[in-house]
């Protein structure tokens, strides 16, 4: 399905009733609003392990402006602030009001900065495998660097060091080649690849020497944030460590997030403990709902 919002069409797809029937009543059910990681990839490659959400909530799953089936939109567009404006404008569209956002890798980057700008829109944050910075922040670099090497040993931080140095299609193709395969611990899916419509641009204007995917820095932003959040993280993850989830909590102001680790789980846990990881997020959904009133500005 497609929908306007500002100048493109975006692409979503639904998963499990907003109503279901309980005795003389229909009850109301949250819904979850899916943020695939990337950058430059699809809402593809959440399905079908993200259906089980469909059990205990409505799961709506979209695919970012420039990715997959929705529009490409232009560069300069591809920035964090527009991706987030695009989760609100996607709600107010079709009138979601207090979603619960989840966003996996790059869609934890777009889901935190959308909920520090409109800290009154959510009404709860799941933040999979992401960090608050950049690949390009110092800390987070050598913390990326001592986890590939303990992962795939000194060509692994070579590979990363030589990707992070020069950003270039060759150290980038490097990077995939001896890096990609010690992410998880279970194989990629290839079917599932196959089903997914890359943007093969996006990475490389995002991630270039300088780009939002270097310099980025949500520190300060996360202050902003209101609604509870529950950070999940791999034990093995080499390039979002779990020690970037903890600088996540931290930022968030006192209370509000939960970190639960996956120790022994790669990049997006869901392929390495996908029922434990399941169940944690479940049980988070199903707890008290918090409501609050639709913001429209942005808090910067």
């Amino acid at each position: 399905m497609y929908i306007h919002v500002d100048d493109v069409r975006l692409f979503f797809d639904v998963e499990g009733a907003k109503f279901v029937p309980d005795g003389p009543v229909m009850r109301e059910r949250p819904t979850i609003l899916c943020l695939h990681g990337g950058p430059g990839l699809d809402q593809s490659t959440l399905r079908p392990a993200f259906s089980v959400l469909s059990q205990v909530s409505q799961v709506i799953y979209l695919d970012q402006r420039g990715h997959g089936r929705s529009d490409r939109s232009r560069p300069d567009q591809w920035s964090l602030a527009r991706w987030a404006d695009d989760v609100l404008g996607f709600c107010q569209a079709l009138d979601i009001q207090n979603p619960i956002v989840l966003g996996t890798s790059f869609g934890g980057y777009v889901a935190m900065k959308y909920a520090s700008r409109y800290p009154e829109h959510p009404a709860k944050l799941v933040l999979i495998s992401t960090s608050l910075r950049g690949t390009g922040h110092p800390q987070r670099r050598e913390r990326v660097l001592g986890a590939f090497n303990r992962r795939g040993g000194p060509e692994a931080s070579e590979a990363v060091r030589r990707a992070f140095d020069e950003r270039t299609p060759e150290s980038l193709e490097a990077y995939r080649r001896v890096c990609g395969p010690l992410y998880t611990h279970t194989p990629p899916d290839i079917d599932a690849l196959k089903r997914c419509i890359p943007s093969h641009d996006i990475i490389p204007f995002f991630e270039r020497p300088g780009g939002e995917g270097v310099v980025f820095d949500l520190s300060a932003e996360l202050s902003a944030v209101r609604c509870p959040t529950l950070v999940i993280g791999g034990g093995d993850d080499p390039i979002t460590p779990v020690s970037e989830q903890q600088t996540i909590v931290d930022a968030l102001p006192r209370g509000l997030a939960t970190l639960q680790c996956f120790p022994h789980a790669g990049h997006g846990v869901v392929r390495d403990t996908p029922e434990p990881m399941f169940k944690t997020i479940m049980d988070f959904v199903m707890g008290e709902p918090v409501v609050r009133s639709l913001s429209t500005s942005p808090s910067e």
